[in-house]
Protein backbone atom coordinates (compact mmCIF):
# COMPACT_ATOMS: atom_id res chain seq x y z
CA UNK A 1 0.00 0.00 0.00
CA UNK A 2 3.03 2.33 0.94
CA UNK A 3 4.27 1.40 -2.94
CA UNK A 4 0.98 2.49 -4.70
CA UNK A 5 0.61 5.98 -2.45
CA UNK A 6 1.66 7.79 -5.25
CA UNK A 7 -0.29 6.09 -7.70
CA UNK A 8 -2.99 7.00 -5.92
CA UNK A 9 -2.34 10.35 -4.48
CA UNK A 10 -1.68 11.46 -8.91
CA UNK A 11 -4.58 9.38 -9.90
CA UNK A 12 -7.10 11.48 -7.60
CA UNK A 13 -5.44 14.79 -8.62
CA UNK A 14 -5.60 13.83 -12.46
CA UNK A 15 -9.37 13.27 -11.80
CA UNK A 16 -9.86 15.84 -9.76
CA UNK A 17 -8.19 18.25 -12.02
CA UNK A 18 -10.46 16.98 -15.39
CA UNK A 19 -13.36 17.53 -13.51
CA UNK A 20 -12.35 21.21 -11.57
CA UNK A 21 -10.49 22.81 -14.08
CA UNK A 22 -11.64 21.33 -17.57
CA UNK A 23 -11.07 24.39 -19.64
CA UNK A 24 -9.87 26.66 -17.80
CA UNK A 25 -6.34 26.00 -18.06
CA UNK A 26 -7.04 27.02 -21.32
CA UNK A 27 -6.26 29.33 -24.52
CA UNK A 28 -9.06 31.68 -23.48
CA UNK A 29 -7.53 31.38 -19.55
CA UNK A 30 -4.41 32.79 -21.11
CA UNK A 31 -5.82 35.69 -23.23
CA UNK A 32 -8.00 36.75 -20.16
CA UNK A 33 -4.72 37.22 -17.60
CA UNK A 34 -2.22 38.10 -20.29
CA UNK A 35 -1.73 41.19 -18.88
CA UNK A 36 -1.57 40.20 -15.01
CA UNK A 37 1.04 37.56 -15.93
CA UNK A 38 2.71 39.64 -18.24
CA UNK A 39 2.94 42.61 -15.39
CA UNK A 40 4.22 40.04 -13.13
CA UNK A 41 6.51 38.77 -15.17
CA UNK A 42 7.98 42.48 -15.91
CA UNK A 43 8.35 43.13 -12.10
CA UNK A 44 9.80 39.96 -10.61
CA UNK A 45 11.56 38.09 -13.50
CA UNK A 46 13.01 35.05 -11.51
CA UNK A 47 9.75 34.46 -9.46
CA UNK A 48 7.92 34.28 -12.69
CA UNK A 49 10.11 31.51 -14.31
CA UNK A 50 10.65 29.29 -11.32
CA UNK A 51 6.37 29.61 -10.65
CA UNK A 52 6.21 28.91 -14.13
CA UNK A 53 8.44 25.50 -14.23
CA UNK A 54 6.54 24.28 -11.23
CA UNK A 55 3.55 24.74 -12.34
CA UNK A 56 3.90 22.93 -15.19
CA UNK A 57 6.08 20.30 -13.44
CA UNK A 58 2.66 19.92 -11.57
CA UNK A 59 0.68 19.41 -14.99
CA UNK A 60 2.82 16.60 -16.10
CA UNK A 61 3.26 15.04 -12.95
CA UNK A 62 -0.44 14.96 -12.28
CA UNK A 63 -1.95 14.19 -16.02
CA UNK A 64 -3.70 17.92 -15.44
CA UNK A 65 -5.10 19.36 -18.00
CA UNK A 66 -3.36 22.29 -19.81
CA UNK A 67 0.04 21.14 -20.94
CA UNK A 68 -0.17 22.75 -24.29
CA UNK A 69 -1.59 26.04 -22.96
CA UNK A 70 1.36 25.76 -20.21
CA UNK A 71 3.70 25.90 -23.64
CA UNK A 72 2.18 28.30 -24.94
CA UNK A 73 2.61 30.28 -22.25
CA UNK A 74 5.96 29.43 -21.82
CA UNK A 75 6.67 31.19 -25.19
CA UNK A 76 4.86 33.84 -24.81
CA UNK A 77 6.18 35.27 -21.39
CA UNK A 78 9.75 34.00 -22.17
CA UNK A 79 10.04 34.12 -25.77
CA UNK A 80 11.25 31.25 -28.02
CA UNK A 81 14.46 31.54 -25.83
CA UNK A 82 14.50 30.60 -22.87
CA UNK A 83 10.90 30.16 -23.42
CA UNK A 84 11.65 26.25 -25.40
CA UNK A 85 14.37 26.05 -22.31
CA UNK A 86 11.77 26.21 -19.64
CA UNK A 87 8.96 24.07 -21.50
CA UNK A 88 11.10 21.55 -22.32
CA UNK A 89 12.82 21.07 -18.71
CA UNK A 90 10.07 21.39 -16.78
CA UNK A 91 8.21 18.50 -19.62
CA UNK A 92 10.95 16.04 -18.41
CA UNK A 93 11.06 17.00 -14.97
CA UNK A 94 7.44 15.95 -14.33
CA UNK A 95 7.83 12.80 -16.83
CA UNK A 96 10.66 11.94 -14.35
CA UNK A 97 8.18 12.55 -11.45
CA UNK A 98 5.68 10.12 -12.81
CA UNK A 99 7.56 7.45 -14.23
CA UNK A 100 9.48 7.16 -10.66
CA UNK A 101 6.09 6.95 -9.06
CA UNK A 102 4.88 4.52 -11.60
CA UNK A 103 8.26 2.35 -11.58
CA UNK A 104 8.12 2.22 -7.52
CA UNK A 105 4.51 1.43 -7.10
CA UNK A 106 3.63 -0.94 -9.99
CA UNK A 107 7.05 -1.49 -12.64
CA UNK A 108 9.96 -3.16 -10.29
CA UNK A 109 7.53 -5.71 -9.40
CA UNK A 110 6.17 -6.08 -12.73
CA UNK A 111 9.33 -5.83 -14.44
CA UNK A 112 10.51 -9.11 -12.01
CA UNK A 113 7.69 -11.04 -12.67
CA UNK A 114 8.46 -10.74 -16.20
CA UNK A 115 12.17 -11.41 -16.09
CA UNK A 116 11.03 -14.46 -13.98
CA UNK A 117 8.35 -16.02 -16.53
CA UNK A 118 9.57 -18.03 -19.61
CA UNK A 119 8.62 -17.09 -23.01
CA UNK A 120 7.13 -14.11 -24.57
CA UNK A 121 7.08 -11.97 -21.52
CA UNK A 122 10.52 -12.29 -20.87
CA UNK A 123 11.73 -11.69 -24.62
CA UNK A 124 9.68 -8.28 -24.85
CA UNK A 125 10.99 -7.21 -21.54
CA UNK A 126 14.72 -8.04 -23.20
CA UNK A 127 14.14 -6.57 -26.78
CA UNK A 128 12.60 -3.07 -24.64
CA UNK A 129 15.81 -3.27 -22.16
CA UNK A 130 18.13 -3.42 -25.49
CA UNK A 131 16.11 -0.84 -26.99
CA UNK A 132 14.69 1.56 -25.14
CA UNK A 133 16.27 4.64 -25.63
CA UNK A 134 16.20 4.76 -29.62
CA UNK A 135 11.97 3.82 -29.26
CA UNK A 136 11.01 6.22 -26.31
CA UNK A 137 13.11 8.93 -28.55
CA UNK A 138 11.03 7.56 -31.60
CA UNK A 139 7.49 8.32 -29.88
CA UNK A 140 8.99 11.67 -28.14
CA UNK A 141 10.36 12.82 -31.23
CA UNK A 142 6.24 12.21 -32.98
CA UNK A 143 3.63 13.44 -31.03
CA UNK A 144 1.07 11.06 -31.71
CA UNK A 145 1.10 9.14 -28.50
CA UNK A 146 -0.29 10.81 -25.62
CA UNK A 147 2.53 11.84 -23.25
CA UNK A 148 1.30 10.22 -20.26
CA UNK A 149 1.47 7.34 -21.61
CA UNK A 150 4.46 7.34 -23.11
CA UNK A 151 5.63 8.13 -19.54
CA UNK A 152 3.57 4.65 -17.95
CA UNK A 153 5.11 2.47 -20.42
CA UNK A 154 8.19 2.68 -19.78
CA UNK A 155 8.14 2.51 -16.37
CA UNK A 156 6.07 -0.67 -16.24
CA UNK A 157 8.47 -2.69 -18.38
CA UNK A 158 11.66 -1.39 -16.25
CA UNK A 159 13.09 1.53 -17.77
CA UNK A 160 16.43 2.88 -15.99
CA UNK A 161 15.88 6.93 -15.02
CA UNK A 162 18.77 7.76 -17.19
CA UNK A 163 17.62 6.90 -20.76
CA UNK A 164 14.53 7.79 -20.05
CA UNK A 165 15.47 11.18 -18.98
CA UNK A 166 17.62 11.89 -22.04
CA UNK A 167 15.12 10.47 -24.36
CA UNK A 168 12.56 12.69 -23.11
CA UNK A 169 14.32 15.59 -22.83
CA UNK A 170 15.93 15.23 -26.60
CA UNK A 171 12.98 13.73 -27.83
CA UNK A 172 9.91 17.18 -26.84
CA UNK A 173 12.47 19.31 -27.82
CA UNK A 174 11.93 19.67 -31.78
CA UNK A 175 7.82 19.57 -31.45
CA UNK A 176 8.56 21.54 -27.61
CA UNK A 177 10.61 24.34 -30.02
CA UNK A 178 7.59 24.43 -32.47
CA UNK A 179 4.53 25.23 -29.58
CA UNK A 180 6.81 27.69 -27.80
CA UNK A 181 7.82 29.25 -31.33
CA UNK A 182 3.46 29.59 -31.88
CA UNK A 183 3.22 31.74 -28.02
CA UNK A 184 5.97 33.84 -28.73
CA UNK A 185 3.61 35.09 -31.06
CA UNK A 186 0.60 35.23 -29.52
CA UNK A 187 0.92 38.98 -28.43
CA UNK A 188 0.02 39.67 -32.45
CA UNK A 189 -2.92 36.58 -32.12
CA UNK A 190 -4.32 38.35 -28.95
CA UNK A 191 -4.39 41.76 -31.11
CA UNK A 192 -6.19 40.12 -34.10
CA UNK A 193 -8.59 39.02 -31.85
CA UNK A 194 -7.77 35.38 -33.18
CA UNK A 195 -7.06 31.88 -32.07
CA UNK A 196 -3.16 30.02 -32.57
CA UNK A 197 -2.77 26.93 -35.09
CA UNK A 198 -2.30 24.56 -32.82
CA UNK A 199 -2.43 21.98 -35.76
CA UNK A 200 0.63 23.27 -36.63
CA UNK A 201 2.59 20.57 -35.71
CA UNK A 202 1.11 18.06 -38.20
CA UNK A 203 1.92 20.58 -41.36
CA UNK A 204 4.02 18.61 -43.81
CA UNK A 205 6.98 21.13 -43.90
CA UNK A 206 6.98 20.53 -39.51
CA UNK A 207 5.85 17.22 -39.51
CA UNK A 208 8.33 16.02 -42.16
CA UNK A 209 11.82 16.63 -40.26
CA UNK A 210 10.15 14.95 -37.36
CA UNK A 211 9.27 11.66 -39.09
CA UNK A 212 12.96 12.07 -40.78
CA UNK A 213 14.21 12.44 -36.81
CA UNK A 214 11.97 9.37 -35.68
CA UNK A 215 13.15 7.06 -38.48
CA UNK A 216 17.01 8.46 -37.75
CA UNK A 217 16.40 7.20 -34.00
CA UNK A 218 14.59 4.29 -34.75
CA UNK A 219 17.59 2.90 -37.13
CA UNK A 220 19.52 1.00 -33.97
CA UNK A 221 16.73 -0.90 -33.40
CA UNK A 222 16.11 -1.45 -37.09
CA UNK A 223 19.84 -2.70 -37.58
CA UNK A 224 19.84 -4.90 -34.73
CA UNK A 225 16.63 -7.21 -35.17
CA UNK A 226 17.67 -7.09 -39.39
CA UNK A 227 20.83 -8.84 -37.95
CA UNK A 228 19.01 -11.07 -35.76
CA UNK A 229 17.30 -12.60 -38.54
CA UNK A 230 20.33 -12.51 -40.59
Amino acid sequence: MRRLLPLIVIALLAVTGALLLGDRLGFEALRENREALTGFRDTHYLAAAALFILAYVAIVAFSLPGATAATLTGGFLFGLFPGALFNVTAATLGAVAIFLAVRWGLGDRLAARMDASEGRARRLRAALQENAFSALLSVRLIPVVPFFVANLLPALVGMRLAPFAAATFLGIIPGGVVYTWVGAGLAEVFARGETPDLGIIFEPHVLGPLLGLAALSALPFVVKLIRRRG
